[in-house]
């Protein structure tokens, strides 16, 4: 390329220095890449989706009074939220239930009436008189009356957190070194008969997800009429994580309404005009 001028060799210096700096950029963030820590190569989630999790394994409830197995916290028939997670993590269980809490606050639904939430801990070591103490937590910050029969914090051997883990493809290590567990933020939403049927990963949590989520895993047995609505006219979109609307469904709604609105209109018309020509043969019969 020949430049034939100043104002031409300045506009092409302003075109190309946008692209050589990019370049540098991405050439540096390549260098700079560094390989997942050996402690974290085995930490993450394969989606299970519509895997039934073991209900006859057994864990003690918070209450440290008695052996439950998973199947009694599904007698009730309703969609349950479950977490894996465990009482002495330094930051990510924190964060996570906190974000979680926030979202169930700000949801109309109550813990323990239109669905259950079960957190088990992934420390074989914890205690019930431990897990008591972060239900006591969660429940407080929560603030609403009787959810304490619809949370459960249950501690059990590692053969049954494994067992349970596997099933839902939550990996997890444990680092002796520091003395810690290495694992994912993720919130997994179970029907009401304990199959997977959705994953809500991180650490802050919309309302309607979680609430359309549930709606979803109870068949559209829970919520109002107004939520049937709004799950039919709302998909989930797994690459943001969240319910958006569905452009088929709500063209199929405009399209209903406008047929719905014509006819009506027709109708009115027609009413009015039978009831002009019933006029007019009274006064001239």
């Amino acid at each position: 390329m020949i430049v034939k001028s100043r104002a031409g060799y300045l506009f092409l210096v302003a075109w190309i220095t946008p692209i050589l700096w990019f370049a540098s950029q991405a050439t540096g963030l390549a260098q700079r890449r560094e390989p997942v820590p050996s402690a974290l190569k085995d930490v993450g989630v394969t989606e299970h989706l519509n895997a039934q999790i073991p209900m006859d394994l057994a864990f003690v409830d918070s209450d440290g009074k008695k052996e439950v197995s998973l199947k009694q916290f599904f007698e009730s028939k309703k969609p349950m939220i479950l977490t894996l997670n465990y009482s002495n993590c330094p930051m990510l269980c924190s964060l996570q239930l906190n974000g979680l809490f926030d979202a169930l606050k700000a949801m109309p639904w109550d813990i323990g009436n239109q669905f259950g939430m079960i957190t088990v801990s992934i420390d074989p070591l914890e205690t019930p008189e431990r897990a008591r103490a972060t239900k006591r937590k969660y429940l407080k910050g929560y603030g609403r009356a009787g959810s304490a029969q619809g949370y459960h914090c249950l501690t059990g051997p590692e053969k049954c957190i494994k067992e349970l883990a596997d099933s839902v493809g939550f990996h997890y290590t444990y680092s002796e070194e520091t003395k810690q567990y290495a694992h994912a933020a993720v919130t997994m939403i179970l029907t009401p008969d304990g199959h997977v049927s959705r994953y809500l990963y991180g650490v802050q949590y919309d309302p309607q997800t979680i609430r359309l989520s549930l709606l979803e895993a109870a068949d559209g047995k829970i919520g109002s009429p107004m939520d049937q609505i709004l799950l039919f006219c709302f998909h989930y979109d797994a690459d943001k994580g969240r319910y958006g609307p569905a452009a088929f469904r709500l063209m199929q709604i405009g399209g209903g309404l406008t047929v719905l609105v014509l006819g009506c209109t027709i109708w009115i018309y027609r009413r009015r005009e039978k009831s002009k020509k019933r006029s007019e043969e009274t006064v001239n019969p």
